[in-house]
């Protein structure tokens, strides 16, 4: 049989630009040459695209038989180049449109979990033009967490303790997005569970971060080297269980596809599971957990990147089944 020609799209506009490189490295190195004939795509910081473009106008695809986009964050991870994607009718890893940005925008991603019962936490919403300090700490106390409501890696995120950190938070998460969002802090653990699949997703086993710093933030991630994991986490077997449970309802609330990184926060003084968010493009960094939890449970990082690929063909393959038309 001949090898799948696959376009492993990567870089992008987004302030993660330097992750989604190391993320394509990763998943480059993983494709099996046997099965698979690897065609890097780079988007440069300013939108260009090179070697060159596949994909200037829909069904223009140079042979190309599925994209895998590695574009973490704004333009890569919130539906905009899904829908590139699927106006030239090809398939592609991970999430579709309406997934992808509702999953991005934190403020309709926490509605929709809301909305299936899902447990997410208390927040409100601050515009830009609108900021409000007072109002946040008079609905929550302190400390508190304020993130731009569209963005990834924790670009932008603070926690304030005094009113003077809030205020100087919220002007800085309005550098990167119009609307704020700011969220009751919750005291206690991290985990991240990873998702795996379609119409039927299941879940890994969950790790738990253990960040070198007060919460983990992108230097924390990216570049301290000084944040742990384990899997599994130090938990009750049962809570374990209640994190894959509701991290797999997470997913389809969203209607994710693919592959999904649920976050979490366990609550301390309460023992609560928190929803934080979902991650429709999780890292594939060889530090990222996505690949390291489905590890731990026996799947192999090619594998998983081969299993990826799979669930875009099945996908596409059902939607070239329906019809637009009379």
């Amino acid at each position: 049989m001949s090898r799948l020609r696959v376009a492993v799209v990567h870089g992008g506009r987004s302030g993660e630009h330097e992750i989604s490189l190391r993320s394509a490295r990763a998943v480059l190195d993983h494709l099996d040459p046997d099965r698979f004939e690897a065609v890097p795509l780079f988007i440069d910081k300013q939108g260009q695209w090179h070697p060159s473009p596949i994909l200037p106008e829909p069904g223009a695809n140079s042979g190309i038989d599925v994209i895998f986009p590695v574009l973490h964050g704004t333009f890569g991870e919130d539906g905009t180049i899904q829908g590139l994607f699927e106006m030239a009718g090809l398939p592609y890893v991970g999430a579709g449109v309406f997934s992808s940005s509702a999953s991005m925008d934190k403020e309709h991603f926490k509605r929709l979990c809301a909305e299936r019962g899902l447990p997410v936490i208390d927040y409100l919403v601050q515009h830009a033009a609108a900021l409000d300090p007072g109002a946040a700490i008079a609905r929550f106390g302190l400390p508190l967490f304020v993130k731009p409501a569209n963005l990834g890696s924790s670009v932008g995120i603070a926690k304030a303790h005094d009113r003077d950190e809030l205020a100087a938070a919220l002007a800085d998460a309005a550098r990167y997005d119009t609307k704020v969002i700011v969220e009751r802090a919750i005291l206690g653990q991290e985990l991240e569970c990873a998702v795996l699949g379609n119409d039927r997703p299941a879940a890994a086993t969950p790790c738990e971060i253990l960040p070198s710093k007060e919460f983990y933030d992108y230097e924390d991630k990216y570049l301290l080297d000084k944040a742990r994991t384990l899997i599994p986490p130090n938990l009750p077997e049962e809570t374990i269980q209640e994190v894959r449970r509701l991290a797999v309802a997470c997913f389809l609330a969203v209607e994710c596809s693919g592959m999904g990184r649920v976050d979490f926060l366990i609550e301390k003084a309460t023992g609560k599971v928190f929803i934080n968010e979902i991650n429709t493009i999780p890292g594939f960094t060889s530090i990222s957990m996505y690949p390291k939890m489905w590890e731990h449970d026996g799947l192999s990082f090619a594998a998983l990147v081969e299993r990826l690929i799979e669930l875009a063909l099945e996908r596409h393959a059902l939607r070239q089944s329906l019809r637009y038309e009379l």
